[in-house]
């Protein structure tokens, strides 16, 4: 599993660990009953705190995509398809509604943000 961390990043470390491990089981490179690296050793390979990691694969379990077994490691559960296609829409809808509200304080019309819109699809 490789995962890369972008320190000048302004999203937080746990955050790019999530995003990259959602990825990787996304595109089927991360599947059902794989081992994570420990906590420790991802913290070491990627030389930040074990805290961070921790954090992030607490997220994980929590969202239902790995399982801890203490003393044993953390996997990766069956994977629904669905829930990760809601996941991917809710994030989206954020990303979206964030861009709206970015746009109308701005003073750009409802009409420019769908034009913007339409022509960011056809790319």
């Amino acid at each position: 599993m490789r995962i890369i961390i972008n320190h000048s990043s302004m999203i937080p470390i746990y955050e790019q660990i999530v995003d990259q491990i959602k990825k990787q089981i996304n595109n089927h490179t991360l599947k059902e009953n794989d081992a994570l690296p420990s906590v420790r050793s991802l913290a070491k390979e990627l030389q930040i705190s074990a805290l961070t990691v921790k954090k992030a694969y607490d997220f994980l379990e929590n969202g239902g995509l790995t399982k801890t077994i203490h003393g044993k490691g953390t996997f990766i559960l069956a994977v629904n398809e669905e829930t990760l296609l809601e996941e991917a829409r809710k994030e989206i809808e954020d990303y979206l509604e964030k861009a709206i509200q970015k746009g109308k304080q701005a003073g750009v019309s409802y009409e420019e943000i769908k034009e913007m819109l339409e022509l960011l699809m056809e790319e």
